[in-house]
């Protein structure tokens, strides 16, 4: 071999990205596991609080946000150093922070009215508002089990609605109509968070993703807790035991939740993407079952399940389509 090909070949070996350690593993698959028990401890850890649902939210995303710094310091740093960020899109990653505020806002808050059940299998309804929503804005097209599921899970969420604003939910629902709209909407916005992320995570990694957005989110938050009034007095002074709980929901539902299913989510198959939507909704239902003896109605428990398969059908035919385009 020539002195000329010998350059040539250890060009190319130098150039050749390095294999990605976890492909073809079991970690991403076990992580995905840990991350739906982290988020099914959610709604638990809330209901265990005793300070406003706007309070909950605000520290959550702090914690959280104060959790993601070492990494943000050198991930992110490194990122920023190679593709700079634009005011521009600086602009729009803390405007989806908004949206997610108002998801928080909303699902915390409607936890304070209805059953973890309803109001976790309500605020999982998401992927059917982002098939809607990508028909009409990203002129997606939808497929028959997408169209299927998203009538499943229209009557589930009929037959829930009309079981809780009819009947008695246990004596934690003080409002449930009202508890099941919020939760609804708080689905709305977290549709709306999911369709960010699917546009900016094709040019951003995830912690500089999820770091802005956190920011944009607390920023919210905090002014949503001044316009209510609930800096009067001694601000943001509450009892350690509340403190506790939020470093629990940032580390647990946070990190270990919601920052461990996004990163796994490069490695598994769409068919297990699909399937780990239902983990949150039915995990949360159980331990809400366990720890705060909430019993679901037999309505609940109907509408429940069509809502959990409408949404898997739903999800399956449109993570299916994003893995053959990205073939």
């Amino acid at each position: 071999m020539s002195k000329k090909d010998a350059q040539v070949s250890s060009s190319k070996r130098s150039s050749t990205p390095a294999k990605d350690p976890y492909v073809g593993t079991a970690w991403p698959t076990l992580s995905i596991a840990v991350a739906i028990i982290a988020v099914s401890f959610a709604s638990i850890l809330i209901k265990w609080s005793s300070a406003n649902p706007l309070m909950i939210s605000f520290y959550r995303l702090l914690f959280t946000l104060f959790l993601l710094i070492p990494s943000a310091a050198t991930t992110m740093r490194k990122e920023l150093k190679e593709t700079p960020l634009g005011g521009k899109e600086a602009a729009l990653l803390l405007g989806v922070g908004v949206v997610l505020a108002c998801h928080f806002a909303l699902w915390v808050t409607s936890l304070t009215m209805t059953t973890v059940a309803s109001s976790v299998l309500l605020v999982t309804f998401h992927p059917v508002f982002v098939g809607i929503i990508a028909v009409f804005f990203l002129k997606e097209r939808l497929s028959k089990i997408n169209v299927i599921g998203m009538a499943i899970a229209f009557v589930g969420t009929f037959v829930l609605l009309y079981g809780d604003f009819t009947t008695n939910s246990g004596t934690s629902a003080t409002n449930p109509g009202l508890g099941d709209l919020l939760a609804f909407l708080g689905g709305l916005a977290a549709g709306g968070y999911i369709l960010a992320g699917r546009y900016f995570r094709k040019t951003r990694g995830l912690i500089t993703y999820v770091f802005m957005v956190y920011l944009g989110c607390t920023v919210t938050l905090f002014i949503m807790c001044v316009v209510a009034n609930l800096t009067a007095g001694v601000p943001f002074v509450l009892p350690p035991k509340e403190y506790l709980l939020f470093l629990l929901m940032a580390l647990g539902p946070g990190i270990f939740g919601h920052t461990v299913y996004n990163w796994a989510l490069k490695y598994v198959k769409a068919t297990l993407v699909s399937v780990s939507l239902l983990g949150e909704p039915i995990g949360a239902s159980i331990l809400a079952f366990l720890l705060l003896a909430q019993v679901p109605t037999t309505l609940t428990l109907i509408g429940g399940v069509g809502i959990l398969i409408g949404i898997y059908l739903t999800a399956y035919g449109m993570a299916d389509k994003e893995a053959a385009d990205s073939m």
